[in-house]
């Protein structure tokens, strides 16, 4: 597994305790490592951490803004960042984009969820799996 960079100066660290952020992963990639005890996106040995997102509607405008092109069945994962080891840390100025910076335990994913898109590959919306 990758090593994981260590947060820049001057992020701010996510309050962990109650906070539930977001993470979107390819289908086929999700499942072929969701029985390990952790995951690391296809692209963390290049960033060094995992991004996510704070709201269900920035998800989907996340989704559209990077992975349109990307015609693979994508999934939600619902991560529950007080079951995270790895630093959590914001970023952008707004905190809506935390960023993890380690491998995520597979047991802090509390809910898979289904994101729906349209034959032009927009994403549309979160649903049940």
């Amino acid at each position: 597994m990758p090593t994981p960079v260590q947060p820049p100066p001057g992020s701010v660290s996510l309050e962990k305790n109650g906070h539930i952020t977001y993470h979107l992963a390819p289908r086929e990639y999700w499942e072929a490592h969701a029985a390990n005890s952790s995951y690391v996106p296809e692209r963390f040995g290049d960033e060094g951490f995992i991004h996510c997102t704070d709201t269900i509607e920035e998800v989907i405008a996340v989704g559209n803004r990077y992975y349109l092109e990307d015609a693979r069945p994508y999934l939600l994962l619902a991560v529950d960042c007080a079951l995270v080891t790895a630093p959590i840390v914001y970023e952008d100025p707004g905190k809506t984009f935390p960023h993890v910076y380690g491998p995520l335990e597979v047991e802090a994913v509390r809910e898979v969820h289904a994101v729906t898109r349209d034959a032009a590959g927009r994403f549309l919306s979160v649903g049940p799996r």
